[in-house]
């Protein structure tokens, strides 16, 4: 979607609708904004029921939140009081795209029930990152061919071991004045699968942050197709920053896109919300995605449990890797951890960068689940 200053006047409206939907944890991909005005241009609008219709076929709002979409639509449109939603501060998931446009939104602090070490309470900050030596530069020449590969319905030329090129052979024949030459083959090519970082960047992570963000960095430089989000209380795509190839400027634009730095932890509800975008639930499918938290989800699971039982469905491989590993006694023994080790491929190690790099470089081959090998260490 283009910037809001190359958009025509009018329909700034019905941008601004979307927003406000987008800051009550209604989950709105660009696309469906676009598809939204596009489907009032294609209406007239005659009337504004024309405008609630079209907002409801494009921006589709959950069949349990649909009364509070109406609410919202009649306050935005008709002036009517803003509505009292009910437990709306307690569960919004802010999700910024690094490809979309940057909002000022007003904050609300949470007070809210958790453990000693994680809590709900959102807190905005920055981060800087320093420049320094770590020898990521091999982990990053390596990773594209370490990754698990596919097979791409792109087909190449081979000499042996393929299906007939039909095409091509019975081009080669009418070329040859009928003589039958030898049979010319393709073969379906094989790609390294993407790869999908999530970190986790609230308070409990604070001392890994930075070394996580610089794997990420060597991640989007060395893969073919990588992708990095972080979460804490929001959800933030910060991609596009990572593909700068100087590190610091990367990091840098990084720690400015990135407003919850050492905040709170929600983080069922967060995956829940890159879930829901159907862009970026797209970026799961087929892909190895490693989740970098400790797992300390405050208060009740089910959230935390609900999403890693969807990208166990659409991964190729799901992994969490927790600096909490690094112990030799850890175990994964709180609620969170137990209720989420049966739908996990790996368990790892996250506490220092080069733990990390050995275990991504290892994606292709195959482990043991991690329900199988914690229940040997226990």
């Amino acid at each position: 979607m283009r910037r809001p200053e190359s958009l025509p006047r009018p329909t700034m409206p019905f941008l601004g609708f979307a927003r406000l939907l987008r800051r009550h944890a209604f989950a709105i991909a660009p696309e469906q904004i676009t598809s939204f005005m596009q489907a009032v241009t294609l209406l007239g609008p005659r009337s504004m029921n024309d405008i609630r219709e079209a907002a409801l076929a494009t921006l589709a709002p959950p069949p349990d939140r649909r009364g509070e979409f109406e609410a919202h639509f009649r306050a935005y449109f008709h002036g009517d009081a803003k509505p009292a939603i009910e437990g709306e501060e307690d569960d919004e998931t802010r999700v910024k795209d690094d490809r979309g446009t940057r909002e000022e939104e007003k904050q609300t602090i949470r007070q809210e029930k958790g453990g000693e070490l994680s809590s709900a309470l959102e807190q905005l900050s920055s981060r800087d990152f320093q420049r320094d030596a770590d020898g990521l530069g091999q982990f990053r020449r390596k990773l594209s061919a370490a990754l698990p590969a596919r097979r791409s319905f792109r087909t190449a030329r081979t000499r042996s071991r393929g299906t007939l090129d039909l095409r091509r052979s019975l081009s080669e024949i009418v070329s040859a004045d009928g003589d039958i030459p030898s049979p010319l083959l393709r073969r379906r090519q094989a790609v390294p699968r993407k790869l999908l970082l999530l970190i986790d960047v609230s308070g409990s992570m604070k001392l890994h942050t930075a070394d996580y963000l610089k794997l990420a960095h060597a991640a989007v430089q060395g893969a073919d197709s990588a992708e990095v989000f972080t979460f804490s209380t929001r959800l933030t795509r910060v991609t596009s920053a990572l593909r700068i190839r100087d590190r610091g400027q990367a990091l840098a634009r990084a720690a400015a896109l990135v407003d919850d730095w050492d905040g709170g932890t929600r983080m069922g509800p967060t995956l829940l919300a890159f879930l829901s975008v159907p862009r970026f639930s797209a970026f799961a499918r087929g892909a190895c995605v490693v989740i970098l938290s400790d797992g300390l989800e405050r208060g009740d699971h089910s959230d935390l449990e609900t999403a890693m039982r969807r990208f166990s469905a659409r991964a190729f491989r799901l992994s969490l890797a927790t600096p909490l590993a690094g112990d030799p006694r850890f175990q994964p023994a709180t609620a969170a951890l137990r209720a989420v080790l049966p739908l996990l491929d790996d368990l790892v190690d996250g506490s220092s960068v080069g733990s990390l790099t050995d275990f991504i470089l290892s994606l292709a081959r195959p482990a043991p689940a991690a329900e199988t090998i914690w229940k040997r260490v226990s």
